[in-house]
């Protein structure tokens, strides 16, 4: 296996995981060390170590592994799989929709206990290689690169699934102050400036002038374009 050390990880906002792409150089890293507050630590005699798959078969990839760590029996060996994900709302055909967007595309994170000298458990390196979408481990010459605390945390933390989370709208772009065209609706081609915006609601309000006065107008933020 070839691949880069766990220190130069960067931050999870710019790619995956932390910063690394399928083909890049670099693992995670986090910004900063979360409460993991509600979060399971990494269990007795294990590390997490990252796995590269696949584009878009990251869920296939560990839900098999899941399966077959249990059908060898190798709990002991393999902890937890994960693929951390974040909810993401998405505006399609004037709908909101919810959608679970991976946070580090093209890996899987995986809990394991390697031989003492750092090496993959012959069982395990098999089960592995032997699963659909599987590439190879951060590391070099069959010893991968075990994840360190800080960024484990952060993973862990991205992990953990919040039932109440609130998802974030994909491609509200705007800022007060910016100065935009209504694309469709009552006021089309109407130009003004943002007013305010309800990230939850994907709402925009626009100060447009009617009848020579400053009108503030709500306006859905798919209805408009950047000037």
């Amino acid at each position: 296996m070839t691949g880069p050390d766990s220190d130069n990880m960067t931050q999870a906002s710019q790619g995956a995981p932390g910063g690394a792409s399928a083909s890049a150089s670099t693992t995670p890293t986090a910004s900063a060390r979360p409460e993991a507050k509600g979060v399971e630590p990494t269990r007795a005699g294990m590390k997490w170590y990252v796995l590269r798959v696949a584009s878009n078969k990251e869920d296939q990839v560990c839900e098999a592994l899941d399966r077959k760590v249990k059908v060898e029996n190798l709990q002991d060996r393999v902890g937890r799989i994960l693929v951390p994900t974040a909810k993401e709302k998405r505006m399609k055909a004037g709908q909101v929709k919810i959608y679970e967007r991976k946070l580090y595309p093209g890996y899987v994170f995986v809990e394991m206990a390697t031989e003492p000298d750092g090496s993959i458990p012959e069982a395990v390196w098999f089960l592995i290689k032997e699963t659909m979408g599987v590439g190879d481990f951060i590391g070099s010459d069959n010893k991968p690169t075990s994840m360190r605390d800080h960024d484990v945390e952060m993973m862990l933390l991205a992990a953990a699934k919040k039932e109440d989370e609130e998802a974030a709208l994909q491609g509200l772009e705007f800022a007060k102050g910016d100065r935009v065209k209504i694309k469709e609706g009552s006021f089309q081609n109407f130009e003004g400036h943002v007013d305010s915006i309800d990230e939850t609601k994907g709402i925009v309000t626009v100060l447009l002038t009617i009848f020579g006065r400053a009108t503030p107008v709500d306006v859905e933020y798919w209805q408009l374009e950047k000037l």
